[in-house]
């Protein structure tokens, strides 16, 4: 592909929770668009890894080990693009994840703490390491990974559903500060991907019937929330922000899991 018809040709990009599943399909999807990356997770071959084929595709790239549950690791992040690739123009913030569901008696002040810094606290953070470099810009691309799970409750699933709705909240509240400095800020709201394959098959089968709780009868594939990221990053959005974009094969259209259903990966 010519270079003039890349539509991320000459942009920096950072996505965390880059070394696998979905934070690493977004982060070539960028790459394959042009994009130089900056990847963070916590796992260095995991990094390491997608860095070697952002390069194999003509791309900059670095892997910069990164907790998104320590701000200070999210600032280093971001100071080091900055450092090594000259800007940020693109700021995915991927990385997050759920907890066994318990009762809520159970869970400890430090089990919620965590939950709520794994998804919503990073969030927050990686929007304030970047946005004072973007306004002095006057240009930015921020993008929130939500879920399906942020428009319901799930069974036990306090931090996870809790969190997961405030980043639809807060991606809209970023956009309306930040739009007369030219920077949209949008989120992706994934519906059932193949991490479900540690699911017994019999669930599977559940989710994804036709007709019953996912009307497009399949799993998403990881590449489509790549697309959807490339969209969100480039100039074809510049008049879209606020907005949260379901890519869930007509899940929650279609009423899929109302409260009270449960998924729990653990029972």
């Amino acid at each position: 592909m010519a270079q003039e018809q890349l539509p991320l040709a000459g942009k920096v990009a950072i996505v965390t929770g880059g070394g696998k599943g979905l934070g690493k399909a977004m982060a070539l999807a960028l790459a394959e668009a042009g994009a130089d990356v900056a990847v963070g997770a916590r796992t260095q071959s995991d990094i390491d890894a997608v860095a070697v084929s952002i390069r194999s595709l003509g791309r900059r790239a670095i892997a910069v080990p990164t907790d998104v549950t320590q701000s200070a690791q999210i600032d280093n992040l971001v100071q080091r693009t900055i450092a090594e690739l000259g800007q940020v123009d693109v700021l995915i913030n991927n990385a997050g994840g759920g907890a066994p569901g318990k009762p809520i008696w159970e869970i400890t002040d430090e089990e919620w703490l965590y939950g709520l810094n794994l998804n919503l606290s990073s969030t927050f953070w990686g929007a304030r390491a970047v946005l004072q470099h973007m306004t002095e810009r006057k240009s930015g691309k921020i993008i929130n990974l939500s879920s399906g799970w942020g428009y319901r409750g799930n069974r036990f699933a306090f931090m996870y559903c809790s969190t997961k709705a405030g980043i639809i909240n807060l991606t809209r509240t970023l956009a309306i500060t930040y739009a007369e400095d030219n920077i949209q800020v949008n989120c992706i709201a994934p519906g059932s991907f193949p991490h479900l394959e540690r699911l017994p098959e019999e669930r599977r089968e559940a989710l994804v019937a036709r007709g019953s709780r996912q009307p497009m009868g399949r799993f998403g594939e990881d590449e489509e929330i790549g697309q959807a990221a490339v969209f969100l990053a480039s100039a074809a959005s510049d008049y879209l922000t606020g907005q949260t974009i379901l890519v869930d094969g007509g899940a929650i259209p279609a009423a899929y899991a109302p409260t009270g259903f449960t998924l729990s990966l653990t029972s």
